[in-house]
């Protein structure tokens, strides 16, 4: 019996310290704001703990855009512009082995 899933194995899982400083994020929308993440690769999954919580601003996306950049989509929807909290940020980057897996999974 096949699984559908292929290639689901994690080569590596790696945990970056990055301090970065996030832009105001206007009202009632969601952004995306680009950082530095040296060592993450496309097609690598990634995850993103900040260093506090911001009344208003909340992380809704993270993915790896390019090499070494990681793409944080921020919302905001209140009535005034929020800045998410600037510091150290820990990134988690999942590097799937021999490339992005199966698109579904089925028994």
């Amino acid at each position: 019996m096949t699984h559908g899933i292929t290639l689901g194995n994690a080569a590596g899982i790696y945990v970056v310290a990055v301090d970065i400083t996030p832009a105001e994020v206007a009202t009632i929308v969601t952004v995306e704001q680009t950082f530095t993440v040296n060592g993450a690769k496309v097609g690598d999954a990634v995850t993103v703990s900040p260093p506090g919580m911001t009344a208003g601003a909340a992380i809704v996306s993270a993915r790896v855009s390019a090499a070494n950049t990681v793409a944080i989509g921020f919302t905001n929807p209140t009535v005034a512009g929020v800045t998410p909290l600037a510091g150290v940020h820990v990134f988690t980057i999942y590097r799937p082995e021999g490339g992005v897996g199966a698109s579904i999974v089925a028994d």
